[in-house]
């Protein structure tokens, strides 16, 4: 298999992308401002505890407290003094307020960064990952990668980590240690072991909350993580990080290191060349193409992720069956993917067009599974539910990438919709009607999105004039592309001389400067221009479409103004560019 990892390291952020048969199928990014802290251990001092929750919350030195369930906080007995229960009946029944208390100070690992408004979660049961193996110092236990296949290396593998291991802990002995000797597992081990000692003696002395160990940055992770038999190469685009990479295989994995290249070209990105740009816009968006022509949507809520698909443009060659069955198996590999891609984690259910055939819904499952495996992040097929949706689950351990690149959207405040202009304009009526009725002035002067606007005027001025002869008031209407489509601004109450004063920037015969903003909706030939949200209609302006052009006003009414374009200046000339 073609594995490549891609390393973009510069002074704003760093960024890592892994790429499987030149497909990006994850991306990682970490900012100097930003780092983050899952896999960090702290002292912790445990501030409130929750028997109804069966729960703890932490102060680990963050903005919000950490999260602590009880089976996150049970340690073996070696751990936690005399007379501690080894009976695991005993354990399920042990309440959080009989293992820590309100005060106490515990060592803690963050397994899950904080999100949206949930602290991070944190555990004390502390792992250390090493190159070939993981040390766990509070479960007895031994463990070989589920990636490494061949029985009879499994079992030399296994055979050294009961050797080496320390009594009462545990080790899990990665993918990459396949082929590795006794000797360079060991000297592993001891590096995490004394990663472990430094925690334990840092602990006895810093005051609580404090930071005991930091886990590597998103770069040495890579190397750490990543960097293995099965992957091809890695590309580095920044000097000292390649520099730093080769330093650190040089004392851990000398054979790697040429694996390890300087992407040095700098007229094509190295990411632009992977289309690792291209990749994450596309992970930003809701719907993704399959080859076929059929298509995925993927929408997130705050309880789960839903995932949707569809033959779109793909008819097929055979039958509607057949049709569904192919879309709904190249959906699987696509959707693992942007479930990686995109760090989905928590609840998920995936809305597979309906298939009649059970075989065919049992080889979807299958597909998807098969796919889910290339996953390192643990993930469970719960299966079909009875209206034929597939329930899974993907550990959430940090922030998704959506999370990570956006913000929520400041003019429909995360909802994805708004009112349509037409239920704004009616609203906006109704608060007229009511501001009038409460008001003596004989005229009002109201700014509304533009696109409210042309709903409140009508054709011809309609609807203003059906308004206008409802209150027995002049109204005047002026569009704004600065307010949001569900505002309104009272501008102006007062006579309707002093009123129309203000609504009507321009005079008749007057020469001005104006931008053309865009064709004229009905008459594409003239171009709009606006003065503080007052229209212009340049009679043959939507030829200049986006530029600067002189014209002299023509005509004026309360809602628009017609002008023609002039090539001499007039008697009386100002600048105007519009907004």
């Amino acid at each position: 298999m073609s594995r490549e990892i891609l390393i973009n390291a510069n002074a704003d952020e760093t960024r890592a992308a892994l790429v499987e048969h030149g497909s990006v199928v994850e991306f990682y990014v970490e900012k100097p401002n930003s780092q983050k802290i899952a896999g960090n251990v702290y002292l912790g001092k445990v501030m409130n505890v929750l028997p109804g929750m069966q729960a703890a919350f932490v102060d680990i030195g963050q903005e919000k407290n950490a999260f602590l369930y009880v089976d996150d906080a049970f340690l073996p007995p070696e751990f936690q003094g005399r007379g501690a229960s080894r009976n695991r009946k005993n354990r399920r029944r042990t309440s959080i307020n009989e293992i820590v208390k309100p005060g106490q100070k515990i060592v803690v690992q963050v397994s899950k960064e904080a999100i949206g408004s949930k602290g991070a979660r944190v555990t004390r049961h502390v792992t250390f990952p090493g190159r070939y193996l993981v040390l766990m110092p509070t479960v007895n236990y031994v463990g070989v990668s589920r990636r490494l296949s061949e029985d009879q290396e499994r079992q030399r593998l296994r055979k050294i980590a009961k050797d080496v291991k320390p009594q009462n802990m545990g080790v899990i002995v990665r993918t990459v240690a396949e082929g590795k000797t006794k000797e360079e597992i060991e000297r592993d081990l001891l590096f995490v072991l004394r990663l472990w000692e430094k925690v334990q003696e840092n602990a006895k002395h810093k005051k609580a909350p404090s930071l005991l160990h930091r886990d590597l940055g998103l770069v040495m992770r890579m190397v750490r993580d990543e960097l293995n038999q099965e992957t091809t190469r890695m590309l580095v685009d920044d000097s000292q990080t390649y520099a730093k990479i080769l330093e650190l295989l040089d004392s851990v994995s000398p054979e790697m290191k040429d694996r390890v290249i300087y992407y040095r070209d700098r007229e094509i990105p190295l990411f632009g060349l992977y289309g690792v740009e291209a990749a994450i816009e596309q992970a930003l968006q809701r719907q993704v193409w399959l080859k076929s022509g059929g298509y995925i949507v993927i929408d997130k809520t705050e309880a789960l992720t839903v995932i949707d698909v569809n033959t779109g443009r793909f008819v097929g060659s055979k039958n509607l069956s057949d049709t569904v069955f192919r879309t709904n198996m190249e959906a699987c590999e696509e959707i693992v993917r942007q479930l990686r891609l995109r760090d989905i984690g928590g609840i998920i259910v995936i809305d597979f067009i309906d298939m009649d055939k059970l075989d065919h819904r049992t080889s979807v499952i299958e597909e998807l599974e098969k796919h889910l495996k290339k996953d390192h992040t643990k993930t469970v097929v719960v299966g079909l539910t009875g209206l034929g949706l597939v329930e899974m689950t993907r550990k959430k351990v940090r922030q998704s990438l959506d999370a990570m690149m956006t913000r929520m959207c400041p003019y429909c405040g995360g909802k994805g919709t708004v009112m349509s202009e037409e239920t704004v304009a009616s609203r906006i009526r109704r608060e007229i009607r009511r501001l009038l009725r409460n008001s003596y002035s004989e005229a009002v002067l109201v700014e509304v999105n533009p696109g409210v606007a042309s709903y409140l005027i009508g054709p011809g001025g309609a609807n203003l004039k059906d308004l206008e002869k409802e209150t027995g008031r002049s109204i005047f209407i002026r569009g704004s592309g600065d307010l949001h489509i569900e505002d309104m601004n009272v501008k102006a109450l007062g006579s309707k001389e002093e009123i129309a004063i203000k609504a009507v920037p321009v005079q008749a015969g007057e020469v001005i400067e104006l931008e053309v903003e865009e064709p004229h909706s009905q008459n594409p030939d003239d171009g709009i221009a606006r003065i503080e949200g007052y229209v212009i209609d340049i009679q043959g302006g939507g030829a200049h479409v986006g530029q600067k052009v002189r014209v002299k006003i023509t005509s004026c009414l309360r809602t628009f103004a017609k002008a023609t374009i002039v090539k001499t200046q007039g008697r009386q000339t100002r600048s105007q560019v519009s907004d």
